[in-house]
């Protein structure tokens, strides 16, 4: 059995050797034959050889273009998160509490930090913030304002109606004074539910606006008396409810200049910011600030002017947009030399504003205390023209004597500028003149613009998103503690705008504010200078806001500052 299974495996074994044989002898035939022996032949086809080679090579990479075509048909670049944004502002911060944020750095800061109960929108027009809804009845005199659920403090405490009647307390005590205080005053403020019941000594159109301040924490300042919330160790670290929370602060020198450090606040009512942190560099001129966006250490500034432009690196581009505010120059109507209406008078017509303007660049020309984007003014007084030779014969039958014109302003902008050019335009008409220029911040307040050192200021007020020229020309606000920087006082022009602010009717509002401004040319409390435009100096491929923006102020640029990045990410999106 054995013998017989080993003669059939020797068999097998035999034909598949011979198989093997057989196979390999004519492979090597077939290859010597169609192969070896048609290697001589390819110099007579070889260009068609290279024709297919190179039509295959052809689809290859036309298959190749189309995957990435394909690919990318469905990816677009979008904004990342993270990143640093550094910004270059103009004046010292010696406090970080909103409340008295005077200087362009501390006011940037402010709204960087803190959020208001209403805000402007991208359109300008005023909106709930942290208030989700902002209502009023029939007489206008009672508004309630209701807050939105789960906001936080930078400290993880909640907001809640008690901060709101804090800050509303502290900003009508009377040893504070700040530019928000004027709009509550006579406001009385409850809650009623979860709600807060604000209720005005008369109907006022456009309170919305008045509710634009921003809220202090009453769970850390509630038991500090209000003439000490500067010296607080809150204004130095405040606990914070915008976008941003503090992180630290840098001095630069003795000077004053200084950097401080914000991270981004993942409380934040409206979204957690795309930047990582914002940076407030606090310079003391705009020289150092022109070299800091020329040298990359600044991503943007706000702080330069449109005639700046071509200082300004190629690497960076202008975004330019007006805002609802403007520039005066305000005469003192109740002591020294600008007290007598007819020296008033005078100057409407000696001042020659074309030449005023000359240095200004695109900033537009304003002619009066309301702009065509606030309210409907159908006819529009007619202002003096220009007549210097009239202006130096008043001025000299007044017999002045030795009085002198004293002209105040600071060293901001075209500040500066303007009040030289008008010094020397005073002067050609007969007046003695003298010229203070003054920092801007605390001291300038206090030492100018409260006791109203001056005979004229030139000074830049904001006009508000809706009008509103109560606070800066009503006689109540003719004080210390007011804005009516003229000093203005005449009880017609006041009981017109106490009865423009009080009319819901537009039409009729807009009568009214055309008889005011027929009595402010007739008394000439000021006069017009130029409207405020923004130049914001950015670097490229940065996202910020947008030119389309209507700006009220200047740091309402920040409205959408947690949609703000610095990077560009490519993003897939759906097909």
């Amino acid at each position: 059995m054995r013998t017989k299974i080993k003669k059939r495996g020797q068999k097998i074994s035999r034909r598949f050797s011979r198989f093997s044989k057989k196979t390999t002898d004519q492979t090597v035939e077939h290859i010597q034959e169609n192969i070896i022996e048609r290697v001589s032949h390819i110099r007579r086809i070889r260009l068609l050889i290279l024709e297919w080679s190179l039509l295959v090579l052809a689809i290859i990479m036309l298959s190749i273009t189309q995957a990435f075509w394909y690919v990318d048909s469905y990816r677009v670049e979008g904004w990342g998160r993270g990143g640093t944004y550094t910004e270059a502002t103009l004046g010292k911060v010696a406090s970080l509490n909103p409340l008295f944020a005077s200087t362009s750095s501390e006011k940037v800061l402010s709204k960087l930090l803190f959020a208001t109960l209403a805000a402007p929108d991208y359109s300008g027009h005023i909106g709930p913030s942290l208030a989700s809804s902002i209502t009023v009845d029939d007489t206008g005199e009672k508004w309630t304002v209701k807050l939105r659920d789960g906001l936080k403090w930078s400290d993880g405490e909640p907001i809640t109606n008690a901060d709101i009647l804090y800050t509303v307390k502290v900003l009508q005590s009377s040893v504070i004074n700040t530019s928000y205080s004027s709009y509550l005053s006579g406001v009385k403020v409850s809650e009623e539910g979860d709600s807060l019941l604000f209720t005005l000594p008369a109907p006022y159109a456009n309170f919305s606006s008045a509710l634009n301040f921003p809220i202090l924490p009453s769970h850390i300042l509630a038991d500090v008396a209000p003439s000490q919330l500067v010296e607080h160790v809150f204004s130095n670290t405040p606990i914070t409810s915008g976008a941003f929370t503090y992180n630290a602060s840098q001095n630069v020198g003795t000077a004053g200049e200084k950097i401080i450090y914000l991270n981004k606040n993942p409380s934040y009512y409206a979204g957690e910011p795309y930047l990582d942190s914002f940076v407030v560099h606090a310079y003391l001129s705009t020289d150092d600030i022109l070299e800091a966006i020329n040298n990359g250490s600044a991503t943007a500034t706000a702080e330069l002017l449109p005639t700046d432009a071509e200082l300004v690196d190629s690497s960076l581009i202008e975004r330019q947009t007006s805002l609802s505010a403007g520039v005066f120059a305000f005469f003192n109507t109740k002591q020294g030399v600008l007290s007598n209406k007819a020296i008033r008078k005078a100057l409407q017509k000696g001042i020659d504003f074309e030449s005023l303007r000359a240095p200004l660049g695109d900033e537009p020309a304003l002619n009066y205390p309301l702009l065509s984007s606030q309210v409907d003014i159908k006819k529009y007084p007619e202002l003096p023209e220009y007549d210097p030779d009239y202006a130096k014969d008043v001025i000299e039958k007044a017999n002045l004597g030795d009085q002198v014109v004293r002209i105040a302003t600071t060293d901001s902008g075209y500040f500066p500028s303007l009040a030289d050019n008008l010094k020397y335009q005073l002067e050609q008409l007969g007046l003695k003149v003298e010229l203070s220029i003054s920092s801007p911040g605390q001291e300038f307040l206090l030492n100018v613009i409260r006791p109203r050192n001056y005979d004229i200021l030139i000074y830049e007020i904001e006009l508000g998103a809706d009008p509103d020229l109560f606070a800066y020309y009503h006689s109540s606000q003719a004080n210390e503690s007011g804005l009516n920087l003229s000093n203005y006082s005449n009880g017609i022009a006041s009981d017109l705008l106490l009865a423009a602010r009080s009319t819901i009717d537009p039409a009729l509002r807009a009568a009214k504010y055309e008889s005011f401004l027929e009595q402010w040319v007739e008394d000439a409390p000021a006069v017009g200078i130029y409207q405020v435009n923004l130049s914001y100096f950015v670097s490229k491929n940065i996202r910020t806001f947008s030119e389309d923006d209507r700006l009220v102020t200047a740091v309402d640029r920040f409205v959408d500052v947690n949609y703000w990045s610095t990077d560009r990410v490519p993003k897939n999106r759906t097909p």
